[in-house]
C-alpha cells in the first residue's frame, strides 16, 4: 500500500509516524509542498492515502486517482479540498481539529502582544543601533473580541483571562454554555468590532466567510484597534486592510495567513504597523507529532481496518 505526503512538516519531530506506516506495510511517498496538480497526480498514482498540506485537490484530481481511499489533512482547514467531489469519488477526508489548538493559541496572543508593545519595530531599531521611545499600547484590561468561538478561540479566550481582559465573542454557533461559564460576552459582528481593542479570528474559510472582514468591517474597529488572523486567509480583505492601515483607520495588524500562499510581494509589507508570519501558527514538535500520528491513525483505520476513524470530514 501507499501513501503520497505533500506536508513538509509530516513526522518532522519524530519518525514514530513513519515507522507505524512501514510496520503496516504502508509505503510513504514524499513530494514537495508546491508540487504542480499534473505531477501529484502522476506521483500519486496507485496511492490509497494521501496526507496533504495545502495543495489544492479537486474533482479533476480525484477523477484521475481511481486507487485513493482516504484523503488526511495534516490540519485542521479543509478549505484545499473539494469535500463534495471526494465523497462522489468514496474518497473519505479526515482533518485533526484539536492537535494544534494550544500552538495557535500561543501563537495569536503572541502576535497581538508583539502588535501593542511594536516589538518588531524595536527589535529592527534596537539591532540599527538606534534607542528609540516605543510608546506602546496596554493589553491588561482591555477588551479582546474572537471571532470563532471554537477550540482556538475558547483557548485564546483563556490566556486573555490572564491579562484580566473583557472577552467578547461572534460565532453563529456558539456554545453558550461555555461563555457563560467563563464569563464571555455573545454578541453580533458589528458589535464585537466596535467594542474591541483587540480583534483575534478562529473561523474556517468558507463561501460565507470569504471577506467577512472587509472595508465596511474594517471602518466600525476603534482607530485605536488591532487585528489578528492566523486562522485562513481570505477571511480579511487584503486591500481593505492596507487602505485601513495606510490611513491609520487602525493602529495595527498581523497576518499569518494570506489569500495567496507563499506570498512574496504585498503593498502590507511596506507598512511599519503590519507584522506579516508565514502560516506557521500551528508549527511547534507537540503539534506537529499529534497531527502526524493522528492521520496516521486515521490512515491505517481506513486501508487496514485497524482502530476507529476519528475527526472525519467527509465519508464516501
Amino acid at each position: 500500500m501507499k501513501v503520497i505526503c505533500t506536508s513538509p512538516s509530516f513526522a518532522k519531530h519524530s519518525n514514530e509516524p513513519f515507522i507505524r506506516l512501514q510496520q503496516e506495510g504502508i509505503e510513504l511517498v514524499r513530494v514537495p509542498p508546491d508540487i504542480s496538480q499534473g505531477a501529484f497526480v502522476q506521483e500519486a498514482q496507485g496511492a490509497q492515502a494521501a496526507i496533504v498540506a495545502f495543495n489544492e485537490i479537486h474533482d479533476a484530481v480525484l477523477a484521475q486517482l481511481p486507487d485513493l481511499k482516504i484523503i488526511a489533512k495534516h490540519g485542521v482547514g479543509v478549505d484545499n479540498i473539494d469535500v463534495d467531489a471526494a465523497r462522489k469519488h468514496g474518497v473519505t477526508v479526515t482533518n485533526v481539529p484539536n492537535a494544534n489548538k494550544h500552538a495557535v493559541a500561543d501563537f495569536a496572543f503572541s502576535l497581538l502582544l508583539a502588535l501593542a508593545r511594536q516589538i518588531p519595530i524595536g527589535n529592527e531599531k534596537t539591532k540599527k543601533g538606534e534607542w528609540a521611545s516605543l510608546f506602546g499600547a496596554d493589553v491588561h484590561q482591555q477588551t479582546l473580541g474572537i471571532i470563532g468561538l471554537g477550540a482556538i478561540g475558547k483557548e485564546v479566550a483563556r490566556r486573555a483571562s490572564g491579562f484580566s481582559m473583557t472577552v467578547l465573542a461572534y460565532d453563529p454557533y456558539i456554545d453558550r454554555t461555555y461563555a457563560s461559564k467563563n464569563r464571555i460576552e455573545a454578541v453580533s459582528l458589528e458589535a464585537l468590532l466596535r467594542q474591541s481593542d483587540f480583534v483575534t479570528i478562529h473561523i474556517p474559510l468558507l463561501t460565507e466567510t470569504r471577506h467577512l472582514i472587509g472595508e465596511k468591517e474594517l471602518r466600525l474597529m476603534k482607530k485605536n484597534a488591532f487585528l489578528v488572523n492566523a486562522s485562513r486567509g481570505g477571511i480579511v480583505d487584503e486591500s481593505a486592510l492596507y487602505e485601513a492601515l495606510q490611513t491609520q483607520q487602525l493602529a495595527g495588524a498581523a497576518l499569518d495567513v494570506f489569500e495567496e500562499e507563499p506570498l512574496h510581494r504585498s503593498p502590507l509589507f511596506s507598512l511599519d504597523s503590519f507584522i506579516a508570519m508565514p502560516h506557521v501558527a500551528g508549527y511547534t514538535p507537540g503539534a506537529i507529532n499529534t497531527l502526524s500520528h493522528t492521520c496516521v491513525d486515521q490512515i491505517i483505520a481506513v486501508l487496514k481496518g485497524k482502530g476507529d476513524l476519528v475527526h472525519v470530514v467527509s465519508g464516501p
